[in-house]
């Protein structure tokens, strides 16, 4: 590699020399891509292409094909059909690290990067400089890592900085510095904005132009409209693995594309009542650094209200918070007028306020207990006046579970992991309900369920409701919105962005704020 001006040493072509917008030819094909895995067709005889210099915005709801469709540019997955060409010569086979020396680099979400090594060890994590001998030239690596930062508008950091010691934006320059280093020419943006203040994106913004004004082209996956419009030139939308549009942005405006995002649905409404009646839970000027701010609400005794959005806009923080399990740091919580003291968790279930939290695999599931011990211990943790356990009362649980939610367990003694997803989210609830909370809060309730099992726990949902239990219920699923919720509240960038009446509910419109089209770009 060739020390001296940025855009020669990371193999990057002269701006002088480059062609402008509009005039170049294809540089990345994907040809009638399709993915299959088992029975479900993850990706369906999609095209899709990209200019060198070219900020692509790639879009569409979860479970979309975005993730499958750029894993198969980036090597990890091999197309059922179809074929991907890179400046014209055919990649479709290559594996991760031979996209990655063809120059397609995958900046995650999360982040692939270690707080406990320095910077410069971080940009070469994995592909170290070493002499004949095998031996790490750290000098020549901290030179190279000096010249990359000053790309990236970095020159002030030094290589030595402990990585635990930067911001979050330059976690994510460093990322992109990564890629530079080993000359990107496709780098694929993955949600990047998702823990960044406006200024921050700002910042971002301004590195991306300039990498493309080198011709660089970048693939930007995200759900918020504002930051699509200002940055990305085209775009692709895809909906259930096949392409529903595509164009260049300056052709259309965020309805169009929250058009084409949501699509239509057949809906399979339950039966909801409506209901009116006293406050029981207030919260007023909620606020947690960094994730949400100023966040207000009234919940009514017998309500579900739901808060949605998407990724990043502060719901699953203040999920936790509103349990306990995230500090605030301003605002308060009245329960019955009286204030949810904060200390604990234990504390807030005590007050009255329970909840059944995402991701039952990490966050709820006790693998090496049984069905009865997974769904007992939290009424023996927070209301067993006792130090034993007693039999009898667990083997009533157990029957009362099986009755309320048809939970197919043929033993209380069968391992919780024996069970199918939907049961073990169902052994999940019922642990919850037995302490009879005033407040149920469902962060995400129906995540890897299948139909059958998402249809009970809907009902269970209502049924609390109409026997008098307030429910918070946060998920980005407008059906499940439209067949339990009473209100529902948006959310966009860490505050409430619009609050729905039920008869007011509309997927459309509900994108719509949730995406920041109604705010002015970034």
């Amino acid at each position: 590699m060739r020390l001296g001006r940025p855009d020669v040493l990371f193999g990057l072509p002269n701006p002088d020399e480059y062609c402008r917008w509009g005039d170049c030819r294809m540089y990345l094909e994907m040809k009638n891509i399709t993915m299959v895995f088992g029975s479900n067709k993850a990706v369906d005889n999609v095209s899709f292409s990209l200019k060198k210099g070219e900020i692509h915005g790639l879009m569409g709801e979860n479970g979309a094909g975005k993730s499958t469709l750029m894993n198969i540019l980036g090597g990890v997955y091999r197309p059922t059909s179809g074929q991907v060409f890179l400046n014209g010569e055919d990649i479709t086979n290559i594996d991760e690290k031979k996209a990655s020396a063809a120059g397609i680099r995958f900046i995650h979400q999360e982040l692939n990067l270690v707080n406990d090594l320095k910077v410069y060890e971080n940009l070469f994590l994995g592909e170290e400089i070493v002499n004949r001998f095998g031996i790490t030239n750290r000098k020549l690596m901290r030179q190279r890592a000096a010249e990359v930062l000053e790309v990236v508008n970095m020159g002030d950091i030094s290589p030595n900085t402990p990585l635990s010691k930067l911001d979050t934006l330059h976690k994510q320059l460093i990322e992109i510095a990564k890629s530079l280093l080993f000359e990107a020419r496709v780098i694929i943006m993955d949600e990047p904005t998702t823990a960044l203040s406006d200024h921050e994106i700002k910042n971002l913004f301004t590195i991306m132009r300039q990498l493309k004004a080198k011709g660089v082209s970048m693939i930007y996956i995200s759900h918020k409209m504002p930051e699509l419009f200002e940055i990305c030139d085209s775009f692709t939308v895809l909906r259930d693995g096949k392409i529903v549009g595509n164009g260049y942005f300056h052709e259309i405006d965020e309805e169009k594309a929250t058009t084409m995002l949501v699509g239509q649905h057949v809906n399979d409404k339950l039966d909801k009542k409506q209901r009116k009646s006293d406050v029981l839970l207030e919260a007023k000027n909620l606020s947690c650094d960094h994730y949400f701010k100023d966040v207000s609400f009234e919940l009514r005794k017998g309500e579900v209200l739901v808060f949605t959005g998407l990724q990043g806009d502060g719901r699953r923080e203040l999920a936790e918070a509103l349990f306990g399990a995230r500090k605030l740091t301003s605002g308060h919580v009245l329960l019955e007028d009286k204030p949810v003291k904060y200390h604990s968790i234990k504390s807030v279930i005590r007050s009255g306020i329970s909840m059944v939290q995402r991701n039952r695999k990490e966050r709820s599931i006790i693998k090496n207990m049984n069905v009865l011990d997974n769904l007992t211990i939290a009424q023996f943790a927070y209301s067993n006046k006792n130090f034993v356990v007693k039999k009898n009362d667990q083997l009533r649980v157990f029957h009362d579970c099986k009755r309320l939610l048809d939970v197919k367990a043929s033993s209380p003694r069968m391992e919780i992991t024996s069970l199918s997803g939907g049961n073990q989210q169902k052994v999940i609830i019922s642990r919850w309900l037995e302490l009879k909370s005033k407040v149920y809060i469902f962060d995400n309730p129906t995540q890897g369920v299948d139909v059958g099992a998402k249809f009970e726990i809907y009902k269970l949902i209502n049924k609390l409701a109409e026997e008098g239990v307030s429910i918070i219920v946060f998920s980005q699923e407008y059906p499940e919105i439209e067949k339990i919720g009473d209100r529902c509240i948006v959310m966009y960038n860490g505050k409430i962005s619009k609050v729905f009446d039920r008869e007011e509910f509309n997927e459309k419109e509900m994108m719509y704020y949730s995406t920041g089209s109604d705010k002015k770009a970034v």
